[in-house]
């Protein structure tokens, strides 16, 4: 009996001390958990951007302070701080980093306790495979956490939740006016507010003006309305059959689309455009073989492109203030007319779509490379197909365009826009060292 008590001791002893082994789905499945509690919860798409980018800040600092190939942000993202250092050196870093997102995540979401049950679920798997690691790395990601949110609290996101409605101006035709089924208020009009990550400024991207504003027949603006009308009766003219349809469908996006059924309103929840592109991220993660380091590395540098390219797209939006086709098309073309999208509640120039791709893709292929093909299976849970790309701009030129496609942008917001995201990704792959060897 005393050689059996022995013998299970110390069998239960070394169970006990087996360490955690943390792999890159944790990531991709605590990203996919949030994204889907982002849906449920209607999110904006600039809202959505900057839940995101947070907590893969905080998880990226954990683990490049125990990474010898990545820098940390500080002094590379405006006010960062160092994270404190922890105490005991047996942390298992990789994950104390997917706590900290786990956690950090959840103050940033509306449904608490659905992040709540996900990451208690997983804590109870990680305390029952060694209890002292487990207990030592969230003790740990839970101080880096509490930094990195008094950071995140200082970034205007706060006071900006009680600044003014946005003031339609009725008697300017050249201006945005709400639109229909819902005819929302203007969101965020208060987004170039926001402390940007890598980009000094809201303005510091701000693109060309848009074609001036006239209904004169001759007018470049007029022929560029023209141009959304025409586009739209052409690929719908064989039903929803036409490719250039399915572009439009399926880089959509838009998670404030109302339906109406006689006297019942409700939504379609959608993910964001910044969703798919993180959905981008984690296809190219995976078909890469990235390992844990280089994913959290490929999200959290991609989710600060999209989170910048939100606060400098947003700035111009405001600025322009540029009225939406359906509005013009409706009033002086055709009352009837319908975008084959729903046109989005903010102003149209520049494109958010556009920015946000541009962006993003540039920051894809400053990992991944130029000519990473891949199938884009982002949008399947939506009922929509899979698409293949043969890189990250010709996807990004692809949801540049379809916003033309499905009515609700001119020309020259989609193509001014993507100049735009891509620019400002050039300049946050620049200016963010986050490899050794960069």
């Amino acid at each position: 009996m005393i050689l059996i008590g022995f013998s299970f001791a110390l069998f239960s002893c070394n169970k006990k001390e087996e360490s955690i082994i943390i792999v890159p789905e944790n990531l991709h499945n605590a990203i996919d958990k949030v994204v889907d509690i982002m849906v449920n919860d209607i999110f904006s798409p600039p809202v959505a951007s900057r839940i995101f980018a947070y907590p893969n800040i905080a998880a990226y600092e954990i683990m490049a302070l125990n990474n010898s190939e990545y820098n940390s942000l500080q002094e590379q993202i405006t006010d960062l701080k160092p994270i404190p250092k922890p105490q005991d050196k047996t942390v298992n870093f990789e994950l104390a980093a997917l706590i900290a997102h786990l956690e950090m995540s959840k103050t940033l979401v509306y449904s608490k306790d659905e992040m709540q049950k996900y990451s208690d679920s997983l804590y109870s798997i990680w305390a029952s495979k060694n209890d002292k690691e487990f207990n030592l790395s969230k003790q740990y990601a839970l101080q880096v956490v509490d930094h990195i949110n008094l950071w995140k609290n200082a970034d205007n996101y706060t006071e900006t939740r009680t600044m003014t409605h946005f003031v339609i101006d009725q008697n300017n035709p050249a201006r945005w006016q709400k639109t229909p089924p819902a005819f929302m208020d203007g969101i965020e009009p208060h987004w170039n507010k926001l402390r940007p990550f890598v980009i000094d400024s809201a303005s510091q991207f701000q693109p060309i003006p848009p074609p001036e504003f006239s209904m004169d027949e001759n007018s470049i603006f007029y022929k560029e309305l023209k141009e959304v009308y025409d586009i739209s009766n052409d690929i719908t003219s064989n039903g929803d059959t036409s490719e250039e349809v399915k572009i439009a469908q399926f880089w959509d996006c838009n998670p404030f689309v109302t339906v109406t059924r006689g006297h019942l309103m409700f939504s379609v929840k959608k993910i964001t455009p910044g969703a798919h592109w993180i959905g981008i991220c984690k296809i190219a993660s995976k078909k890469s073989d990235a390992n844990f380091s280089k994913t959290l590395f490929a999200y959290t540098k991609t989710s600060i492109a999209i989170a910048d390219a939100f606060i400098s797209c947003w700035d111009e939006k405001y600025r322009s203030n540029l009225v939406r086709p359906e509005t013009l098309i409706n009033k002086h073309i055709d009352e009837n007319w319908k975008p084959i999208l729903q046109t989005p509640p903010f102003p149209e120039y520049t494109s958010g779509h556009s920015v946000v791709s541009g962006a993003a893709a540039t920051a894809l292929t400053s990992i991944f490379g130029d000519n990473f093909a891949f199938d884009d299976d982002t949008e399947v849970k939506y009922d929509l197909p899979i698409r293949s790309f043969e890189s990250f701009n010709k996807a990004a030129d692809e949801a540049a365009i379809s916003r033309m496609y499905g009515g609700i942008h001119y020309r020259t917001a989609v193509e001014v826009g993507v100049k735009q995201g891509r620019d400002l990704g050039a300049y946050v792959v620049e200016n963010l060292k986050m490899k050794v060897d960069d």
